[in-house]
């Protein structure tokens, strides 16, 4: 819906320039909308003469859905390592391929990177088409996004999917924009809907207070970037093989507009929250910053990863990297361990996939006690040195 001023009945009264809550209507004589309107209708409502109307769009759509085939998984890897989410995302993918009765594809872009391309096809994949060249030996920004862009102009799927890791993030709305399609963000579901056989895509909406569900019904691909952890991993075959589909590269040495000097590592393993099979996290209980170094120690003990509640981040505890939960990361580790943190429902939809849940909390009615499989009631800081001690003793056992 668009909203239009008609010239010849408006009276310039200025009513609807204070109402608009966005200010997108100036007052030249007559009410003028401006290019910020986002057709709400408020000022529709307070006009006194109905010289302001809200008037449907015509739809324009220029391409034809019907030679959109195929379901893809952008296979995001590091240094030659595939990253966890991609095979999520493939087994994810798998499921909805299936379900559309089309076939599924991995697209794997770097610098010979070729031996991948079996792990994708014993994840599920049926075919991968593979970019290489030295230009894709780091993530970069243009040299990517004009690569996939390409391919989707050239070979037309109906479906992506891409991990929402930093680099997904970076690439997936950059590549909808310029083949002209949307692009759901940080989805935690997928499905198919039913009453019109488009792909489901939902989302945490309004804070996460609200979970909504968003169709793609005039354009293609349909795109969507989903969350590391929130699917399992499926359990890879290598008897499967598909089809490797080579294409050269069309990146230039003048359209990469950026030049990676250096790479410094400024996080070790413990902010790894998406790979790690050990996660120990720390809420408001752990009372002050400083004592977030036993969170640290037990996780070095276990070999795992600090993750963190959004109270902990909010009040400077530790950085927004190590944020587990709903406007955070969302994790799937093998044991998680939950120190001082109550189960808001948010801290919950970050790490309800766990395998093994470990709580302490000095409150016995703390929501948290309710997903957890294992649970003590006590003060943190007096159980989580015990714990360190007994695990540490363990290790020098063993």
């Amino acid at each position: 819906m668009a909203v239009k001023v008609i010239n010849d009945q408006c009276i310039g009264c200025s009513a609807c320039v204070g109402t608009c809550p966005f200010g997108a209507i100036v007052e030249d004589g007559k009410a003028v909308i401006t290019e910020t309107c986002t057709a709400c209708g408020a000022c529709v409502d307070v006009c006194p003469v109905g010289a302001i109307i809200r008037e449907a769009e015509e739809k324009t759509v220029a391409i034809d859905k019907s030679q959109y085939k195929g379901v893809w998984v952008y296979v995001e890897q590091v240094d030659g390592h595939i990253r966890s989410v991609a095979h999520e995302l493939i087994g994810e993918g798998r499921k909805l391929a299936d379900a559309m009765g089309q076939e599924l594809a991995g697209v794997l872009i770097g610098d010979n990177v070729e031996n991948l391309a079996k792990d994708i096809f014993a994840s599920g994949a049926d075919k991968v088409y593979l970019v290489e060249g030295q230009e894709f030996k780091h993530y970069s920004t243009d040299a990517y996004t004009i690569t996939l862009t390409d391919l989707i102009n050239t070979y037309h799927p109906s479906v992506i999917l891409m991990g929402a890791t930093n680099d997904g993030r970076d690439l997936g709305p950059r590549v909808a924009c310029r083949v002209g399609t949307g692009l759901t963000a940080d989805c935690t579901n997928l499905g198919i809907d039913e009453a019109t056989g488009l792909v489901a895509w939902t989302r945490p909406a309004f804070g996460g207070n609200i979970m909504a569900t968003i169709l793609c019904p005039e354009h293609r691909p349909q795109m969507g970037t989903v969350r590391p952890k929130v699917f399992k991993r499926p359990e890879q075959d290598f008897s499967r093989s598909g089809e490797i589909i080579r294409v050269s590269s069309k990146v230039k040495p003048e359209d990469i507009r950026t030049k990676l000097l250096e790479v410094i590592k400024v996080c070790t393993a413990s902010c790894n929250l998406e790979e790690a099979e050990i996660i120990v996290s720390g809420g408001r209980g752990m009372c002050k910053p400083e004592n977030f170094t036993l969170i640290e120690e037990l996780a070095t003990v276990l070999g795992g990863a600090v993750g963190a509640s959004r109270a902990a981040v909010d009040a400077g505890w530790k950085p927004a990297i190590h944020q587990v939960g709903q406007t955070g990361k969302t994790v799937g580790p093998k044991i998680y361990f939950a120190c001082g943190i109550s189960g808001a429902i948010q801290h919950l939809a970050g790490m309800s996939s766990s395998d093994i849940v470990i709580a302490i909390n000095k409150d016995p009615d703390a929501p948290i006690f309710k997903v957890a499989d294992y649970g003590i009631v006590g003060d943190v800081l007096e159980v989580i040195p015990a714990l360190i001690e007994e695990f540490k003793k363990i290790k020098t056992a063993g």
